[in-house]
């Protein structure tokens, strides 16, 4: 099949790999949630060669997550899961996990049920990055933001760009403190939590 294209994936994979290679230094086993076209697992795998990168999402995601990773035949790249955050997860551990542009597309509930599994498939010291758009205290935090909030609110209700303390609230309740907020391109945040307690 031919390889679907994110321009935003080519955009933002520099700035979130140097966060990565900060915070997964000393990981091993990283599991991706929502890996779309798959081309985020192909480049951190190659730039991580020490990470078994396990790319994850919902099933008919898959083909083109296998596309990319056949073509790369990366050594560190096992096949794509079939996760939906509601169903059934693999299971672990994983020392470390990644996320990108999922958390305003995932309804609320759904995100519960994300941080809510994580326990049962992470280490005790796990490291949890999440790229994204945030709202801090309900407030945008660019007219951008904002533009795109409406949008994504236009397309389905049950999606909007989350609240920063909201979402640390549902890390805290899994286990994971913040650790790092870096600030990324086009109004985006790497929010980075470790596991201390759970």
């Amino acid at each position: 099949m031919e390889k679907p294209h994110s321009p935003a994936c080519e955009r933002n994979r520099e700035p979130i790999l140097g966060v990565l290679r900060a915070h997964f230094a000393d990981r091993r086993r990283v599991l991706e949630i929502g890996s779309g076209s798959g081309q985020h697992a192909v480049h951190f795998a190659a730039a991580l060669p020490q990470l078994n990168w396990q790319s994850s999402d919902r099933a008919e995601y898959l083909p083109s997550i296998r596309a990319w990773l056949d073509e790369a035949a990366l050594p560190n790249t096992p096949p794509p899961l079939a996760l939906d955050v509601g169903g059934a997860w693999p299971s672990g551990p994983f020392d470390a996990v990644f996320s990108a542009n999922t958390l305003h597309i995932m309804a609320w509930p759904k995100l519960q049920q994300l941080f809510a599994r994580l326990p049962a498939v992470t280490t005790g010291d796990a490291v949890l990055v999440i790229y994204g758009p945030f709202n801090e205290h309900g407030r945008y935090s660019s007219d951008s933001n904002a533009a795109f909030d409406q949008s994504l609110k236009a397309r389905g209700a049950h999606m909007g760009i989350r609240d920063a303390e909201a979402v640390d609230a549902l890390a805290a309740a899994a286990g994971f403190a913040l650790v790092d907020d870096a600030a990324m391109p086009a109004n985006n945040r790497c929010r980075v939590w470790r596991r201390v307690h759970g």
